[in-house]
């Protein structure tokens, strides 16, 4: 039998669907379709979750109506019938064959497969194959499946549009429009036996009956409609020969009578039935009303809200013998129970049972966690107890809950049938699960029921029971799965080494809570109950001691020192009194004075000026780094992963170094990772060598991976330093020196010890007199004196000099150095130190110096020609800590310093720096540079400049060749000195072959360490490797003039190159990351060309790596410098400006719909291109084709103000391509003649007429007798038809260049295209009779009616003190002359018309009409205007009541009377006319309401739809009526039953999205907050996030969504919905860091799902390339989990390489799986393979195939 069904419920398994008359039935989970069950099969054979195998319940939601098959009736186990149903197609439409197919039929189907251009679906039929395109699925996509694709096993409502090949190939429609309209016709040709469920078809009412009525339809079918599917609104109302719509119910296989239903919901096919509110269900109804009673059917009743509902007779009384028909009258009022709700029917279903009215629940909706339960014992498994709570409810007693004690033999103290008192642990109606426990500790317990977290507060005490006792604690568990830790020191007062043998596994203990985090779940509890409170207490109040302040980072605080750590300082923060920790290494950014100022701090000492570096769980550490509180204070950090860029300088300190790398941390808790190779620009063999833990460090950011929330750095010092190196070591040394005098400071203080007040005595520079107290074997002394007592003085046998000391000997000495941590003190008697010239110094003068001692942080040195002692840094940067010993420096070393102060001031020696000041010479990486020969080594040599040599190529490289000079030195000739004239595109090295011989010219060397290129003059190049080249120009002429300098300092390689110029380059490699290609120019020289400057072409931007090849010579463009300068930036197009007529390639950064693009241009420049310039031809759609990061050619119009305008036509970027331009561009109104046709788009419709955009600049009006050739009554039909954007073509009819005024024309006689607005609106044109006789007809009426103004004129000067009855007549009369209008009967169109023509005469009687205005009349209380022909009656004055004054007057009055009468008769006549075409308007089901009262009259007809409400509300907003259309939003939430629980979401929904549009933001929120507590959460929230995406307003979208994450973490597609969102926008980075938070927010059994569909949208709309690495992580981890295989095959075959499909194949076939799942794998990459490959790759599968075989069966035999 078929059947029309309604969803009611979805479970795992299968659907519980509602049917007619009350009845349910059943849908098994293998009756969906043979795709699905075939995807069930493969699930359970390979044991793994499918990913495209969707449960049922995604599938179908409640109130989805399914035609359905009876596969077969059973009882239950309980005895109830038990109806088996199935949707399959191929059951339901099994009498269907291919020639029976017809277009225009509505038939169900289901998706079986899911194709690139659309979907197949199952529609049953036997050798016909159906598919569905997907642009005819997107509108029901997008609006009923939210915006999801299709999915295998989805049941579809679908039209057939298109029938070929004899029925076996079917086009479907899904719109939902469409289906809607469907009707079954006799032109399809349907049969008795063939006919369906769910078809709607016109009828004709047979027969009217008491139990419904008989109809016929399709010409020659007959069926019945019961008394429960008529239409409620109609019931009564049916007659003989009436002709209706019905749907087909229920169709009999063998008696073939057809049951049909007549309710509006089931005649618009696709539409789903309501529900009913769950609360209702269960709810006990005091007074319901008999409506009416059927002996054999059952009763109707009415309920206490209006609604009614049925009650079969078994549910009339508790027994047959009690039932008592008379008991039922109509009007007898019952007490009842609502136990269900019939979906088809519409009606609640009640029972009238007492034994039921009195049941304390009847649904597991109805069982709350910890309620105590009484049941019967079902039956006793190895698993535990099942109980039977009531007929329909079924609980489970887990084996360990059986009693308080774990039972061996329960069957001992449990029968089956005895009733046992159970306590629900758990309930899960959606699974109908109920969780009992018989533990009786539990069951009887008086202690709280704790069933969620937020229950949790400290000081409950409650009982639990153990699940887990280990080493760490025992975790406790509670109802509703809630679940805490006791941990190891709380089990008890007394110690408890091993908790497990102390505690078992179900043990019910008495807990208390102590601390618990809702939001994270996590519950800390304890079993010492009588110690606690005093704990507690103590807890509480030392923490709000501490906690009294929150400090932020940034902070600065004066901290006293209250005691000395080995790792620090404890402080007191002074105006808090509260402890903090001071790290020793967080002292100072030197790590020498780190240490001093540790060794001289003493407790109750006073530190100004120190920063909060963190504030975790109650510690707070500090920090007196300089550079890190400078880098906070002028905000040069970060605060969140989010703002972090890559090519960011960090301040941080080195917080753990590691053999692979030094991590890094900076302010505000972030970290990140150097790794080795990026550590130094040195060679790293040993990490600690080169940082301390706690240095302070400038990190370069690299690169990030959001997903892990992980940062690479780079630390090399080339990277990181700035331009001016002098200035920077200056800095670093000054600062240094800073610190050292604090130290000297602190010492003072100490006045107790004689060893401070002796150091802090002596400075650099002071010549002392002492005694030597000691000569040692290698020459140095010791001395002593008071005045350095308990110090240790001395000198170097380099400092003693040749004098000849002895003990005892009394010595003039010059202090060189200080050490105050180890109480050193380094002392000379040179005599070129002590005894010093006097000359004037000036800073920044050089001079040579000789080094004397060599400290840690800096050197001091002796001015050669003075003798003054300077102070120069041993390090220039916080990054330059490692020197190999060739670059120590050397006490008697002499070097170049430059001077920075000219006075010792407080330090005793005057401060410089080494060298010239000048800038940093680029240091190539060692490992970047591709001319890294493997294997060379630097051999000291005699070469000098302009050496010629001979060699023997020994490799050819790309971008350099290396050759062998002799046995031991080997050179190296890079790509630019081989040609003089190198041709463009080809490849110089290609030229030599190994073993060949050259001759070579020398030009420079190269540093073996860092590859460096070195000039000539530079002091290390005997020992670099030689730079050669072969170009004949440099081995022309002597040594002398070959290579002669050309006056370019060789410091900076990049000043002889200029913008514009031409240069020749050669690739080195495409960096994928910075999007650049890196080219050499010279050997010294490199260079950089940005993506968009690569090439004109965009598909070569696509891949640039296969365009452009190692070592290719090309020509290029300077553009300028980066910012270190050390690089060159280059074009390859010719571009180096973005000046007017420059043609370049941009990226499409944002799409403006009616206005237009956004474009990313070179050079960091952005430009707009508007919809006038996106094409030389016009379209419907312009932006249609346009997407964010779709690389286009565009060409500058204009470049003023750093505001750019661009145009995309090919006319301007290929102007050569001399296609044909439909559209010229307007840019002038010059360029507008009259009589031309012309393109353009609609700005906006206003009073005077329709504004069309021709061009950016210019624009035409087209008025409204100039839209079209009828007659309009409302402008908002123009809006309607006209939106904004909308395509038009006009001719010009005018053109006033002086104005600027361009009049066009949009008539079909002016454009020879169709009218904008349809015939089939069925409006009167212009030029037609009716018009014609209604316009003079109607200048008669406004004659009369002004006429009768007049009259009223004179009545209100008259003087009568009260309101004559003519002009109460005449409002009424002015009213409903606009209701005949809005009911678009013609009146008001052409009442405007004549007011129009007669404009002049309105002028000149405004005067009067005004008058007429002013004195308005005050209605009396209880007026109400008449809607009755009374009302249109002309008005008689009364002649009694008219005063005259002279009978002159009465006899006018009297020929006046007599004129008027006839008129009267006339006028009357014509108004009855009127009337009854308005009436028989209003008549036609099809018309469309026009006015507020139409509107009115629909809204009380059915209340409860909530589309005619939202039409009501676009009617007000059609008019800028804000204010009615949010009364009517009230009054449809007020009327709309509260049972309708959609149809009031959707109302909310609109007014959402009204305050949004035209309210203000607090409106916005008003609205929100009520929508929330009316409805579904989640619901309110996810419609408001699409509100703002589809407005743009993206920000509060975005705020919205992190809202929704922390009230609905648990909803996995909120973070799905979120992350979607992410990736529309281009927020790549915040979907990875989306994707960690959501891992930590959702359950562990979620997680592999949740990345699985992370990575699936990053392939959508993301980045591929992490997509594919997500996927590659996850089944590094999950590597036999085969779904995540399949799916991250589709992907790579839809958007990867097929190399790389074919990789990942090759992995999957040698994974170690099952072998059913290994031929999965196998026939997909064999079906792969023939699609995509060749015979040779489907041969190779093949044998792969067999070899895997092979293996297996060989395995088997050993």
């Amino acid at each position: 039998m078929l059947l029309l069904g309604c969803v009611k419920e979805s479970n795992d398994f299968e659907l519980v669907v509602s049917l007619p008359n009350g009845l349910t039935g059943f849908v098994q989970v293998t009756h969906i379709c043979d795709a699905y069950s075939k995807m069930l099969n493969e699930q359970v054979a390979t044991e793994e979750l499918l990913e495209d195998l969707n449960s049922l319940s995604d599938l179908y939601p409640p109130g989805m109506l399914v035609r359905c098959t009876v596969t077969s009736m059973g009882k239950t186990m309980g005895g109830h019938q038990s109806v088996k149903l199935s949707i399959n197609p191929k059951d339901v439409n099994k009498a269907l064959n291919t020639t029976a197919l017809r277009s225009g039929m509505l038939l169900s189907g289901l998706v079986s497969s899911v194709e690139d251009h659309g979907y197949l679906i199952d529609i049953g039929v036997s050798g016909a194959k159906a598919f569905l395109p997907r642009q005819k699925s997107q509108s029901y996509i997008k609006s009923a499946n939210k915006g999801a694709e299709l999915k295998i096993g989805q049941y579809l409502n679908c039209l057939i549009e298109e029938v070929k090949n004899n029925g076996r190939i079917v086009r479907l429609s899904i719109t939902r429009s469409e289906v809607a309209a469907a009707i079954a016709t006799e032109e399809q040709n349907w049969a008795l036996s063939n006919l369906l469920p769910g078809l709607v078809v016109k009828a004709q009412v047979q027969k009217v009956t008491p139990n419904g009525i008989s109809v016929s339809f399709l010409s020659s079918f007959t069926g019945v409609v019961d008394f429960m599917h008529l239409d409620p609104k109609k019931a009564g109302s049916y007659s003989e020969s009436q002709t209706v719509k019905a749907c087909i119910l229920s169709v009999h296989p063998t008696s073939k009578a057809v049951r049909l239903t007549l309710r509006q919901v089931f005649l618009q096919p696709g539409t789903g039935l309501g529900q009913l509110a769950s609360s209702r269900i269960g709810m006990v109804v005091e007074e319901s009303v008999v409506k009416s009673f059927r002996a054999n059917t059952g009763v109707i009743f009415e309920l206490d809200d209006g609604t009614l509902a049925f009650a079969f007779p078994k549910h009339l009384s508790d027994s047959k013998k009690s039932f008592k028909p008379g008991a039922f009258k109509v009007g007898s009022k019952h007490r009842c129970r609502i136990i269900d709700y019939s979906h088809m029917d519409e009606l609640a279903l009640l029972s009238l049972k007492q034994r039921i009215i009195a049941a304390p629940f009847l649904r597991y909706q109805d069982i709350c966690p910890g309620r105590v339960v009484e049941g019967k014992v079902l039956a006793l498994k190895p698993f535990g107890m099942q109980v039977k709570v009531t007929d329909h409810i079924r609980g489970l007693v887990p084996y360990l809950h059986l009693a308080d004690v774990l039972l061996k033999q329960p069957e001992k103290k449990y029968s089956v049938g005895g009733e046992v008192k159970c306590r629900v642990l758990i309930s899960n109606p959606e699974e109908k699960k109920l969780i009992l426990t018989l533990k009786k500790t539990l069951v009887m317990s008086k202690f709280p029921v704790l069933t969620s977290y937020e229950a949790a507060k400290p000081g409950l005490i409650t009982h639990g029971f153990i699940v887990c006792a280990r080493e760490f604690g025992c975790i406790v568990k509670f109802y509703n799965d809630v679940k805490g830790l006791v941990p190891k020191n709380e089990l008890s007062s007394e110690p408890i080494p091993s908790p497990e043998k102390v505690f078992y596994k179900g043990q019910v203990v008495k807990v208390l809570v102590l601390k618990c985090e809702p939001e994270q779940e996590k519950l800390l509890l304890s079993f010492n109950l009588m110690s606690r409170p005093v704990s507690e207490a103590e807890g509480e109040q030392i923490l709000k001691k501490n906690r009294q302040v929150a400090y932020e980072t940034g902070q600065m605080v004066d901290v006293k020192v209250l005691k000395k750590k080995d790792n620090g300082l404890e402080v007191s923060i002074l105006s808090d009194n509260v402890s903090a920790h001071l790290p020793t290494m967080h002292l100072s950014d030197h790590v020498v004075n780190c240490k001093l100022l540790h060794h001289w701090l003493e407790e109750g000492d006073i530190l100004r000026r120190v920063m909060c570096l963190s504030d975790k769980g109650g510690h707070i550490t500090l920090c007196r780094k300089p550079a890190m509180i400078s880098a906070v204070q002028e905000d040069q950090v970060v605060r969140s992963f989010s703002e972090i860029q890559p090519g960011m300088q960090l301040t941080g300190y080195v917080r753990n170094i590691m053999s692979y790398g030094v991590f890094v941390e900076f302010p505000f808790g972030l970290a990140g990772l150097a790794p080795k190779a990026d550590m130094s620009d040195k060679f790293v063999t040993d990490t600690k060598d080169h940082f301390v833990v706690g240095q302070t460090v400038v990190a370069n950011v690299t690169s990030m991976d959001e997903e892990k929330q992980r940062i690479l750095l780079c630390l090399k010092l080339s990277e990181v330093s700035s331009e001016d190196h002098a200035a920077e070591s200056f800095s670093f040394l000054s600062q240094c020196f800073e610190e050292m005098k604090e130290v000297r400071d602190i010492m003072r203080r100490r006045n107790h010890s004689k060893v401070a007040q002796n150091l802090c005595g002596l400075m650099p520079g002071q010549k002392l007199e002492l005694v030597v107290q000691e000569v040692r074997c290698d020459g140095s002394a010791f001395f002593s004196r008071s005045c350095v007592a308990g110090l240790t003085v001395t000198a170097t046998r380099y400092h003693v000099g040749d004098k000849s000391l002895v003990a005892g000997q009394k010595a003039r000495v010059l202090v060189l150095h200080v050490d105050a941590l180890k109480s050193t003190v380094h002392v000379s008697l040179r005599e070129e130190l002590l005894n010093p010239k006097a000359k004037r110094l000036m800073e920044n003068s050089q001079h040579p110096a000789v080094v004397q001692h060599v400290a840690e942080e800096f050197a001091i040195a002796s001015l050669v020609e003075t003798g003054q002692l300077t102070a120069i840094p041993v390090a220039s940067h916080f990054n330059d800590t490692f020197r190999f010993d060739s670059e120590k420096l050397k006490v008697g070393q002499t070097l170049s310093v430059t001077l920075k102060t000219v006075l010792t001031g407080d330090h005793g020696v005057l401060l410089a720096v080494q060298g010239p000041a000048k800038k940093r010479a680029f240091i190539r990486s060692w490992k970047e540079s591709e001319t890294g020969e493997e294997g060379l080594t630097a051999v000291k040599h005699s070469l000098c400049l302009g050496d010629v040599v001979k060699g023997t190529v020994k490799s050819v490289r790309p971008t350099y060749v290396t050759v062998a000079i002799d046995d031991k030195l080997m050179g190296s000739i890079h790509t630019s000195q081989i040609l003089d004239e190198v041709p463009i595109g080809s490849f110089p090295t290609s030229r030599l072959k190994a073993g060949q011989k050259v001759t070579a010219r020398v030009i420079g060397g190269r540093d073996v360490k860092t590859y460096r290129y070195l000039p000539i003059t530079h002091p290390h190049f005997t020992q670099s490797i030689p730079e050669l080249s072969i170009r004949p120009s440099d081995l022309k002429g002597d040594d002398g003039t070959a290579l002669s300098p050309k006056g370019d300092n060789p410091s900076e390689p990049l000043r002889p190159y200029k913008a514009g110029q031409t240069v020749t380059c050669f690739v080195k490699k495409y960096n994928a990351i910075k999007m650049w290609l890196e080219v050499d120019i010279t050997p010294e020289v490199r260079g950089r060309v940005p993506q968009l400057l690569l090439s004109l072409n965009p598909k070569v931007l696509k891949h640039p790596e296969k365009s452009f090849k190692n070592g290719q010579a090309l020509s290029a463009i300077v553009t300028g410098t980066d910012a270190s300068e050390t690089n060159l930036f280059l074009s390859l197009t010719g571009v180096h400006s973005l000046a007017e007529g420059t043609v370049t390639l941009g990226t499409v950064m944002k799409v403006t719909p009616h206005v237009g693009l956004t474009v990313a241009l070179p050079f960091g420049k952005t430009g707009k291109a508007s919809i006038f310039h996106l094409s030389d031809s016009y379209a419907e759609q312009p932006l249609k084709n346009f997407s964010i990061g779709k690389l286009v050619r565009c060409c500058v119009l204009s470049n003023e103000d750093n505001k750019i305008e661009i145009s995309l036509r090919q006319s301007r970027t290929n102007p050569k391509s001399k296609n044909k331009v439909e559209d010229p561009e307007v840019q002038r109104i010059e360029d507008v003649r009259e009589g031309q046709l012309v393109r353009g788009y609609v700005r906006s419709v206003k009073q005077s007429g329709v504004f069309c955009g021709l061009s950016s600049s210019v624009v035409g009006r087209i008025q409204f007798h100039k839209v079209v050739p009828f007659f309009v009554p409302k402008q908002s039909m123009y809006e309607q038809y006209m939106p904004e954007g909308k395509f038009l073509t006009a001719k010009v009819l005018s053109v006033n260049n002086t104005e600027s005024h361009v009049e066009l024309s949009l008539l079909p006689e002016d454009t020879g295209k169709p009218s904008v607005l349809p015939k089939s609106v069925g409006l009167p044109r212009y030029d037609a009779d009716e018009g014609k006789e209604k316009r003079a007809e109607f200048k008669k009426v406004k004659a009369k009616r002004k006429r009768r103004v007049s009259e009223g004129e004179q009545s209100l000067s008259s003087g009568s003190p009260f309101p004559q009855p003519s002009l109460q007549e005449v409002k009424p009369r002015k009213k409903r002359a606009r209701l005949t209008d809005e009911d678009d009967s013609g009146i008001e169109v052409f009442c405007r018309e004549e007011e129009e023509e007669d404009e002049e005469e309105n002028k000149r009687n405004s005067k009067e009409t005004k008058c007429a205005e002013v004195p308005r009349l005050q209605i009396s209380s209880g007026f109400t205007w008449d809607e009755g022909l009374n009302a249109l009656e002309v008005p008689i004055l009364n002649p009694k009541e008219e005063s005259s004054d002279s009978e002159e007057e009465d006899n006018a009055q009297s020929t006046r009377k007599k004129q008027m009468k006839k008129e009267k008769e006339q006028e009357k006549q014509r108004v009855e006319k009127e009337l009854s075409k308005v009436e028989a308007a209003l008549m036609d089901p099809n018309r469309q309401p026009q006015t507020a009262d139409d509107f009115d009259r629909l809204v009380l007809s059915n209340p409860s739809s909530s589309i005619l409400w939202l039409q009501y509300m676009a009617f007000h907003l059609q008019a800028t009526e804000m204010e009615k259309a949010r009364m009517v939003a009230e009054r449809a939430l007020k009327t709309i039953s509260f049972r309708e629980e959609q149809e009031k979401l959707n109302v909310w929904v609109a007014l959402l999205n009204l305050e949004n549009m035209y309210g203000t933001e607090e409106t916005l929120m008003k609205v929100f907050e009520r929508a929330v507590q009316y409805n579904e959460p989640l619901k309110v929230f996810q419609h408001l996030a699409d509100i703002y995406t589809s407005s743009e307003k993206y920000q509060q979208a975005d705020d919205l969504y992190n809202t929704m994450l922390k009230r609905f973490r648990q909803e996995k597609s909120v973070w799905l919905k979120y992350a979607t969102f992410l990736l529309k926008q281009g927020r790549v980075q915040a979907t990875h860091r989306l994707l960690e938070r959501a891992l930590k927010g959702l359950p562990d059994k979620e997680h592999v799902d949740v990345i699985s569909k992370f990575a699936q949208l990053e392939f959508h709309f993301g980045d591929p390339k992490h997509a594919k690495a997500i996927f590659e992580s996850t089944l590094s981890s999950y590597p036999k989990r085969t779904d995540i295989w399949s799916i991250y095959i589709d992907m790579m075959i839809k958007h990867g390489s097929q190399k790389e499909v074919r990789d990942i194949f090759e992995r999957v076939i040698h994974l170690s799986l099952a072998a059913k799942r290994m031929k999965f794998f196998f026939k997909r990459y064999l079906d792969y393979e023939k699609k995509y490959g060749t015979s040779e790759t489907i041969q190779a599968v093949k044998v792969a195939a067999l070899e895997y075989v092979e293996s297996k069966s060989s395995l088997a035999e050993s």
